[in-house]
């Protein structure tokens, strides 16, 4: 979806658009476009949308106790009038926001040792200036968990950095609240995750100003933002299987594309294995079964 009737993004991402609904609000959109290497593919992942808004809204609600969030409403009665003709492309798939000015530093929480932490790991023996144990394999818990920030560069994949960079950026006060924040949502999820029989291995946050006070914004802990695994199949020494674009990502470099446009599109059976580990991570972190229709 680009447009809404008349309405036009106010920003289109890979995956979400977003409008502006008066002056304080905006209606977030999440569409089932699919991106893999800085690329929208040319395919869609049926109900990918409603994934990432649901599994968003769950974790908005369970959280609301330990961080406020910019969540107004995801009911679409409640939507303002202007939105009632888009009821149907909206349900399921949107949510009405309070505008924030965002705090520009992706604040970053890892449990395990994975992705560009592992290959950090390899280089310095640490992961964003922060050492740890000699010894460690791909995949391994680490001693406790660690705030390893990154600073976005709207211009591909976002850079690690180092927390004294935080404190130039924003402050040291604001910097300690980011990292207590972001260390205490993981250690929340990734205990409810594990009770599900899902590792958290890690995850991605951001953080915005609403009314002078700081709340929780974006999406939340989906498999869009976040690296979860299998309880039991978890095997460190190695890359573990995940939930999020793991078939994609196999698929393109076996066919050894070279990631530049045109971005290919997915043959069916990596369209439906896709789908499928999307829709069994919203099952096994909400309860629920089915998405609503």
């Amino acid at each position: 979806m680009s447009s809404l009737g008349n309405m036009r993004p106010v920003l289109t991402g890979k995956v979400r658009d977003l409008y502006a609904v008066g002056d304080d609000h905006l209606l977030f959109v999440a569409s089932d476009r699919i991106s893999a290497f800085d690329h929208v593919l040319g395919s869609l992942i049926p109900d990918k949308g409603k994934v990432l808004t649901q599994i968003s809204l769950f974790w908005f609600a369970r959280l609301q106790g330990l961080v406020p969030n910019h969540l107004v409403t995801a009911d679409i009665a409640a939507y303002p009038a202007q939105l009632a003709p888009y009821a149907d492309d909206l349900r399921g798939r949107s949510m009405l926001v309070n505008r924030a000015h965002m705090v520009d530093v992706e604040c970053v929480a890892r449990g395990y040792l994975s992705g560009s932490g592992w290959k950090d790991y390899q280089q310095t023996g640490g992961v964003c200036g922060i050492a740890l144990p000699q010894g460690l394999r791909e995949g391994d818990r680490l001693p406790e968990p660690i705030f390893t920030p990154a600073a976005k560069n709207h211009t591909g994949h976002d850079e690690n950095i180092g927390f004294d960079d935080v404190v130039q950026a924003v402050g040291a006060e604001t910097a300690e609240t980011l990292r207590h924040l972001t260390l205490a949502i993981y250690a929340a999820a990734s205990a409810y995750a594990e009770v599900r029989g899902l590792l958290l291995a890690d995850t991605k946050f951001e953080f915005g100003y609403v009314d002078g006070r700081l709340v929780l914004a974006d999406e939340v802990l989906t498999p869009d933002s976040s690296r979860y695994w299998l309880a039991s199949g978890y095997a460190p020494g190695g890359a573990q299987p995940s939930f999020d674009k793991q078939f994609v990502r196999d698929y393109l470099e076996r066919i050894a594309w070279k990631k530049q446009p045109p971005a290919p599109a997915l043959p069916d059976e990596v369209v439906d294995e896709t789908r499928a580990k999307y829709i069994q991570a919203f099952q096994l972190l909400t309860g629920q079964q089915e998405l609503p229709a």
